[in-house]
């Protein structure tokens, strides 16, 4: 089951490429769907996304071009429709013609270029094509959105009362207009319109000779706008069949929406998938703009991204023309985690982000900007700590956010998790933090979990040296002018550049001298503390005494504990028998399970008694009777012998933690030469003796060489002569 957190979307700028996506999509459905795209959580359905995706960028190439998929929204339709007795406006069924229409045309596109595009095909396979709700809204509704005169007998009636009433209105009109012009009644402007109404404009002074119903006068009172009385007979006998005309459309609105109710699921289905062919094609031509493709997907475990692109990256450098560097990653099961080092500014962030972003987008079915013969594997998870996450609402460092997010791995962490981390171990006290990093990093490793982490601690670079399934690389840098060159090298860990950066941002030259100094101050005071723990050591032996004394009460205490054993091994056998009672209620739940989806099928009641008849009597013939003071009692005993078995474990946990303190008495240190193998005492990397100079040996560890204290180092292995 793939799971994926908002977090790991959130780190690798997930929610950007959708709102791209988004941006292209024609319907506003399809956009408010290509914000909410999330990675799949099965294989079968993201490699039909895929393939799906896959068809559409190639209609942009070849002569079968997908039709217009654009539609508006019936959502308010569809709501309508669902509550019973209700009725849709007239230009609500031409928005459900057409959309049915555009539906039709697809679906019988796809059907017929199948060979092209099986895959949408296959999702076009699962609306239902129907021209009836086409012939049904095309029997009443005009093109133009308007109920047709002959959709009912009566409306055809009707319409033809109203118009030859019209006539009679225009002529009456045209008549009053043409006697009261003559004798002189009327405004220059001699008629004019009010509440929709035509009207004679007469001056005031005339008004009262005029017949007829007076509607409004003009805003300086001259002119008084009158109805004449011949008019006004017909424009009654008008609103009466007007209203009339409306009461019948409503009564054929009705009719039209009930019968069209029976396809509200086929309209839900065809507006959803015109909706997802938005967002398929908004993907399409996103990966036209990134030149994304679909590589392929393997069961082995392994990603190679060749010639990849940060895809947010590359589109706004190409808005400003300017170049973006591809970066080639490869993790297998003999690459499992690679340590990015080097200087910063130097594009390790965008690597790791790249890897991350690019997984991220194939498992949410989008073609991704890489070479044609890359490879990758589907991973459960993909968990990340990128940036800084200090935590304001939890009053959070970002040290402690950063190990709160590290306990969340190592919960998650397995074979089928890929993890991104930026800045591994900081945060912290570098020699503290970077000890804390590496054995975390050596957690991941054996849990055999993919991996990309950028650091410049030195721990973690000599670790993944020296883990045979771990690797190092660098990015690139122009040592002379010290201008990133954005190139990913794997097998070599990087240098900082620490002072060659500083001088070349500004430093003095006369700072970084006093800073080069002080390291060599660092390690006078670094061999004072060895001698302070060499003295610390030598009491520690005067102690060892002490603690063989504690061993052999230790051993006695062993013995004890191998009785105790005996009696948690009692208990154990009655936590078995608490488990087998709850396995045993599963079971039953499982076999009602089944009989249900039989009484379902069926629907016969008589099998249903039967079955559950059968499973009490097979039940009660394996129970004894027990008073409800026995049950009570056999609850209250396995509790009991719960709670004894934790306290037991955690007893035989402090035992071992105090073993593990014994401290062994030191053996004699050898006489350290030239070329011998050594590791310093607290460390784990070992490298060779080049020189000694009086008690110090410049020991050489392969990456570097480091100038340390004959005290603080430990023989491992004489050198080859």
């Amino acid at each position: 089951m793939i799971s994926i957190t908002e977090k790991t979307l959130q780190d690798l700028q997930f929610p950007t490429v959708l709102e791209t996506i988004s941006t292209i999509c024609n319907t506003d459905i399809g956009k408010q769907k290509a914000l909410e795209i999330t990675p799949f959580k099965d294989k079968d359905s993201l490699m039909q996304a895929l393939m799906q995706t896959s068809e559409y960028v190639s209609s942009f190439q070849n002569n079968n071009a997908i039709p217009n998929h654009g539609f508006d929204a019936i959502t308010h339709e569809i709501r309508f429709l669902a509550i019973e007795d209700s009725f849709l406006e007239v230009g609500s069924f031409r928005k459900i013609a057409t959309i049915s229409s555009t539906s039709n045309f697809l679906l019988n596109f796809l059907k017929k270029f199948e060979d092209y595009y099986p895959n949408l095909n296959a999702r076009a396979n699962q609306v239902e094509l129907t021209k009836d709700i086409i012939t049904m809204v095309d029997e009443v509704v005009d093109k133009y959105g308007e109920i047709k005169d002959n959709a009912a007998p009566d409306l055809l009636n009707i319409r033809r009362s109203m118009n030859a009433v019209r006539g009679k209105v225009n002529q009456s009109f045209g008549t009053a207009l043409t006697q009261y012009n003559a004798l002189g009644y009327l405004d220059d402007i001699k008629e004019s319109f009010v509440q929709n109404r035509r009207v004679l404009a007469v001056l005031a002074m005339y008004r009262r000779k005029v017949k007829g119903s007076i509607l409004g006068s003009s805003k300086t009172g001259s002119i008084a706008y009158i109805e004449p009385e011949a008019t006004l007979n017909y424009s009654r006998e008008l609103s009466n069949l007007e209203y009339e005309e409306k009461e019948e459309i409503t009564r054929i609105l009705k009719q039209l929406s009930n019968r069209i109710r029976p396809f509200l699921p086929l309209l839900i289905q065809y507006q959803d998938f015109l909706s997802d062919i938005d967002v398929i094609a908004a993907k399409a031509k996103y990966a036209n703009k990134i030149n994304g493709i679909l590589p392929t997907i393997t069961e082995d475990r392994r990603v190679y991204f060749r010639d990849a692109f940060h895809p947010i990256l590359y589109l706004n450098n190409k808005q400003k023309n300017e170049i973006t560097h591809p970066q080639t990653i490869e993790l297998s099961q003999e690459s499992r985690i690679i340590v990015i080092s080097g200087p910063n500014a130097g594009g390790k962030t965008i690597s790791l982000k790249t890897v991350g972003l690019l997984q991220l987008m194939l498992q949410s079915g989008m073609l991704i900007p890489v070479h044609e013969r890359s490879e990758t594997f589907l991973f459960d998870r993909i968990l990340t700590d990128i940036g800084d996450n200090q935590s304001i609402e939890n009053h959070l460092s970002t040290y402690s956010y950063r190990l709160k997010n590290m306990n969340y791995f190592l919960k998650k962490c397995n074979k089928k998790t890929m993890f991104l981390i930026d800045e591994f171990g900081t945060g912290s006290d570098p020699e503290l933090g970077g000890a804390l990093a590496e054995i975390f990093l050596e957690e991941f490793y054996h849990r055999e979990a993919f991996g990309i982490i950028t650091t410049h601690y030195s721990n973690l670079k000599i670790l993944a040296n020296e883990l045979p399934y771990a690797t190092n690389a660098n990015m690139l840098f122009d040592e002379k002018t010290l201008e990133p060159l954005y190139k990913l090298v794997l097998g070599q860990a990087g240098s900082s550049f620490t002072f060659e950066v500083a001088l070349k941002n500004g430093i003095p030259f006369s700072l970084i001298n006093r800073a080069k100094k002080k390291i060599e101050v660092g390690k006078v005071r670094f061999d004072k503390t060895i001698a302070t723990l060499q003295k610390e050591r030598s009491k520690m032996e005067k102690t060892s005494q002490t603690l063989k004394e504690e061993e052999t009460k230790a051993r006695e205490e062993g013995r004890k504990m191998e009785t105790i054993n005996v009696k948690i091994k009692q208990k154990l056998e009655s936590y078995q028998e608490l488990y087998d009672s709850n396995q045993k209620t599963i079971y039953i739940g499982q076999k009602i399970e089944d009989i249900a989806e039989k009484y379902f099928n069926n629907k016969s009641k008589k099998d249903l008694i039967g079955e559950f008849l059968k499973i009490i009597e097979i039940e009660n013939s394996k129970r004894k009777k027990v008073t409800p003071k026995e049950t009570k009692a056999l609850i209250e005993q396995k509790k009991v012998v719960i709670e004894e078995v934790t306290v037991k474990v955690e007893e035989i946990r402090k035992e071992k933690k105090e073993k593990k303190l014994k401290v062994v008495v030191e053996k004699p240190k050898p006489i350290l030469k030239v070329g011998d193998r050594v590791r310093m005492s607290d460390g784990k990397a070992v490298g060779s003796i080049d020189k000694i100079e009086k008690n110090k040996a410049v020991v050489n560890y392969g990456v570097f060489t480091s100038k340390v204290s004959l005290e603080s180092l430990e023989f491992v292995e004489a050198g080859k002569k």
